[in-house]
């Protein structure tokens, strides 16, 4: 049986780590590769050709999302697997149609792997029973759902969104996306006047109805 290659994304070198030994542990499984953020998981990509990327959706830079939606449009052949720590319908909803043949949450059973390696590579997609319980989108490349009304969201605004709902500052968010403050700022004046909403108690309340956040945060 020929050995699946994996690239591994995940802006945390210790949760790289850790499931790094998670797939060397499997006699069928090569990493034949690690990156941090989007940029650089794409520019692996292209140089090495893996059969899987195993993908985070939240990185500084250039997100997840991003990499998945340029990955499967430049090589379609190469299946992205989403490890994420977020497990509501929104996120599930992009990451399919961004090109992604499988979701799991981060903290999900290490077999869960082994099905969405294996899905992935029969051309099959592998949800997480969490996420699939929720149901999902009819088909892959259909136009993102609507949050509310007519209302659609960028992938950078749903990413800076949650963490503004959040309470953190411009700085802080523009550090932890590796954009500017300037940027952080002219997508937040864009969010409030695509939403209709002019404080951030407002946004919160947006955030929480739409599952960009949960109520306890």
């Amino acid at each position: 049986m020929s050995r699946i290659r994996v690239l591994l994304v995940d802006d945390h070198s210790l949760v790289r780590a850790g499931i790094r030994g998670l797939l060397e542990a499997r006699p069928n499984v090569e990493v034949i590769g690690e990156a941090s953020d989007g940029s650089e998981a794409i520019e692996l990509t292209r140089a090495h050709r893996p059969d899987i990327v195993l993908m985070d959706l939240t990185m500084r830079g250039k997100t997840g999302l991003e990499a998945t939606a340029q990955i499967t449009r430049e090589f379609p052949d190469i299946r992205v697997v989403i490890l994420s720590m977020h497990n509501t319908q929104d996120y599930v909803d992009q990451a399919l149609r961004a090109g992604a043949s499988g979701y799991l949450i981060k903290d999900s059973a290490p077999a869960e792997l082994d099905f969405a390696l294996s899905a992935a590579m029969r051309g099959d997609r592998y949800l997480s029973p969490r996420v699939s319980r929720q149901g999902v989108p009819s088909a892959a490349g259909q136009p993102l759902p609507n949050d509310d009304g007519d209302i659609r969201l960028t992938p950078r605004q749903r990413e800076i969104l949650p963490l503004i709902a959040a309470g953190h500052g411009t700085k802080e968010i523009a550090y932890r996306l590796s954009i500017s403050a300037k940027t952080v700022e002219t997508h937040r004046a864009e969010l409030m006047k695509r939403l209709g909403i002019h404080d951030v108690p407002g946004l919160v309340r947006y955030a929480i109805r739409t599952g960009l956040i949960s109520p306890e945060r």
